[in-house]
């Protein structure tokens, strides 16, 4: 499932647990991700699902939800 991948991909590059990274979960907020690890998540998503992620929809990234909707959009 997209979902779980995806919570692995972010749980892995932030240092959380996983049941910290639920759909509704805000990534700066609630995460404290900073614009270095954004950029990582989403490289890390990008090799993991094989898609390019241009830098003007990673942008509109905030919440797990987001990405998880762009990606099964795409794979």
């Amino acid at each position: 499932m997209i979902f779980d991948k995806i919570k692995g991909i972010i749980a892995e590059q932030l240092g959380v647990d996983e049941e910290e990274v639920k759909m509704e979960t805000h990534l700066m907020k609630d995460l404290e991700a900073d614009s270095l690890d954004a950029v990582e998540i989403i490289m890390a998503i990008e090799d993991e699902f094989d898609i390019e992620v241009p830098d003007e929809d990673a942008e509109k990234f905030q919440t797990v939800s987001d990405i998880v909707g762009y990606v099964e959009a795409r794979a």
